[in-house]
């Protein structure tokens, strides 16, 4: 029993701190220092650039890179692409390529400014292009683009914020485990997943995740209110923004983006934005072999060659604590 009874606590304790699981990070086809693609190229002989950026799942979660990963966690993926893109005066568009359910509340903010900021220092445009799904902390950071385009299936929305607070309380009193917590104030273990919540600190966290969400609404009236055009009052976002997801259809007719295409359109909007006729479309990546066309893997994903091994981590992973701006239903079924 005694046997029993630690090894569920090891396995508990491997599901609080993920950081204790096993990675092992094999990349075979990896490059020492990040190359430019060329996706498309323009039928004229121009060298104007749009560069194609993709962001795909969750923002912030489950991004162990491992030592032998080049790429970083999803924040500084898209970093270090805005950073190349405005040192080079070729580059007169981005196409932001979204498929994420979200993620973090503040990864999600960060990649929000970085957005804003290139614009602002650089002029160029960027565009958002929503693919399968782009919710919540997704859509959170397409409100820093110029033009939001979803194709005509995408699943958008779920404007609002959500609290992941584990506990194993129950289950470390089954097996007998017991755990002697000392503190200095009240509050200072509230949401310790040896314990269940207080009625105090559930009214405590409540009220960080309404100042979360009055922030995602502001991100979105400003978006829906640029340029001189009142789209969406802040009545009407408060209405729309309760969580819940909107196929493409319903998000425009909603007024939460600005139309629906697909790659060829965004490819369009971008150059008109830009001001130019003609582009090529390029990607930056350490996997040249793999990024061919505008469909082929992104650096981050699908490599063959790639073992990951996460023990526990995967199993659960809705059950890290945090506060994201995420649809968690996708997140599961990942």
């Amino acid at each position: 029993m005694k046997l029993i009874s630690m090894v569920i606590f090891i396995i508990i304790m491997i599901l609080i701190y993920p950081g204790c699981s096993p990675h092992i990070h094999l990349d075979f086809m990896g490059k020492d220092q990040i190359q430019e693609v060329v996706l498309i190229k323009s039928k004229s002989k121009t060298k104007e650039k749009i560069l194609l950026i993709d962001l795909n799942g969750p923002i912030g979660i489950r991004q162990d890179p491992g030592i032998l990963n080049r790429e970083g966690d999803i924040v500084s993926h898209i970093y270090y692409r805005l950073k190349n893109a405005s040192e080079d005066p070729l580059v007169r568009g981005i196409i932001l390529r979204l498929d994420t359910p979200g993620g973090e509340g503040t990864a999600s903010d960060i990649v929000y400014n970085e957005i804003l900021r290139f614009k602002e220092e650089s002029g160029i445009p960027v565009v958002a292009l929503m693919m399968g799904v782009a919710a919540s902390g997704g859509y959170y950071v397409a409100c820093g683009c110029d033009f939001i385009m979803a194709h005509p299936t995408t699943v958008t929305g779920s404007i609002g914020v959500i609290a992941i607070l584990p506990s194993f309380a129950k289950v470390l009193d089954k097996v007998g485990i017991k755990a002697n917590i000392i503190k200095s104030g009240k509050m200072k273990d509230a949401g310790s997943p040896l314990k269940e919540l207080t009625q105090d600190e559930r009214e405590y966290f409540q009220d960080m995740l309404d100042t979360f969400y009055k922030n995602f609404l502001q991100v979105v009236y400003k978006n829906r209110n640029r340029n001189g055009k009142t789209l969406l009052s802040m009545e009407e976002i408060e209405k729309i923004a309760d969580g819940r997801v909107y196929l493409a259809q319903k998000a425009l007719k909603l007024k939460l983006i600005d139309g629906i295409g697909y790659f060829d359109d965004a490819y369009k909007k971008t150059l008109s934005l830009a001001r130019i006729r003609d582009a090529n479309v390029i990607a930056y990546t350490y996997h040249p072999l793999r990024k061919t066309n505008i469909y082929a893997n992104t650096a981050a994903q699908g490599n063959p060659f790639t073992v990951e091994i996460k023990a526990f981590e995967n199993l659960l992973p809705s059950l890290k604590t945090g506060i994201y701006y995420l649809w968690l239903p996708s997140l599961i079924n990942n």
